[in-house]
């Protein structure tokens, strides 16, 4: 061997070793600890996504168990059928109403009570756990309550009188929407305001401090204190409540009875139930989830580059 391939010999095994650390970490063994929620998210999330895709471009149905039959590729046909299909389109304005409504809301009411709830307040604990009670309650056991309060002889219309909306909330094409977005802001708020206060803990009291000598006022403090300091906290949750707006399912099938009135308050995850599970055309519906999915990354993409925007 000569003396050239000598020194050549240690280099590239340098680089082997310089590879194998930089695909492996500097840990390795934290790769085995991995390993279980890796294949978690591959059979969860990653096989039915692909899945999904799959069927969107073939003429795909259910059929009984051990019996083969063709599904021809169709291309794009799937796409253009669900595009063209006006109760699709209805059923994204429908979210995109939800969002325009919950996420603002979301954010606001979280940190105002979020930031309450820190300070000093009586019964604060109380207020933390009522709060956080409709979250961990059972959707259809709130649905009940939020019938009865807004149905047509509820105690919401009870109480407004002749400045109740008619048709009534949930049953009126303009307000089954809205009242569906109101009620998740209100379902998850305690979960959102957790978020907060444990932002808000990382927030340096001196900063306050600091203000109040300046002579700013609770609400500049708020502003210009609060707001920043809990901006990583903020990103989560508004990108957090978007994923809620996009997965709605459960509101509409028990609010308004499966989307209605005239499919104004249905949403994209509504659909594909039920025209992959009820009417057996996975086909289309599978064509639904992928655009539902490329509408979200696009919107979050769109939050997240405004994010660093304001934060510069």
């Amino acid at each position: 061997m000569t003396s050239t391939a000598l020194r050549a010999h240690p280099a590239a095994h340098r680089n082997e070793r310089r590879w194998v650390k930089t695909l492996l970490g500097r840990q390795p063994i934290g790769l085995l600890f991995g390993a279980p929620y890796a294949v978690f998210i591959a059979v969860v999330f990653a096989y039915p996504l692909g899945l999904a895709v799959w069927m969107s471009f073939h003429d795909y149905f259910f059929t009984a168990p051990g019996v083969s039959v063709p599904r021809p590729f169709v291309g794009f046909d799937n796409y253009r059928a669900v595009l063209g299909d006006s109760a699709v389109r209805q059923a994204f304005l429908n979210v995109l109403i939800f969002l325009v409504i919950n996420v603002p809301l979301t954010v606001l009411l979280a940190l105002a009570l979020a930031t309450a709830l820190n300070a000093a307040v009586p019964l604060r604990t109380f207020f933390r756990v009522a709060y956080y009670v409709p979250y961990v309650t059972a959707s259809v056991a709130v649905v009940a309550i939020w019938l009865f309060l807004f149905s047509s002889g509820g105690l919401v219309n009870h109480v407004l009188g002749s400045l109740a909306p008619s048709p009534s909330w949930l049953i009126n094409e303009h307000w089954a929407m809205p009242s569906i977005a109101v009620f998740v802001s209100w379902k998850q708020l305690g979960f959102f305001i957790l978020l907060y206060l444990a932002a808000l803990q990382n927030v340096p009291k001196e900063l306050y401090e600091s203000a109040a000598v300046d002579g700013a006022t609770r609400l500049r403090a708020f502003l210009s204190v609060t707001v920043p300091g809990v901006r990583p906290a903020t990103t989560l949750v508004a990108l957090l409540a978007i994923i809620t707006g996009a997965n709605l399912f459960t509101e509409p099938y028990l609010l308004t009875g499966g989307g209605g009135p005239n499919g104004k308050s249905a949403s994209p995850v509504l659909l594909i139930y039920q025209r992959g599970i009820q009417q057996n055309h996975p086909d289309n519906a599978a064509a639904i989830g992928v655009l539902l999915v490329i509408g979200v990354l696009l919107i979050a993409g769109v939050q997240q580059l405004l994010e660093r925007r304001a934060a510069r």
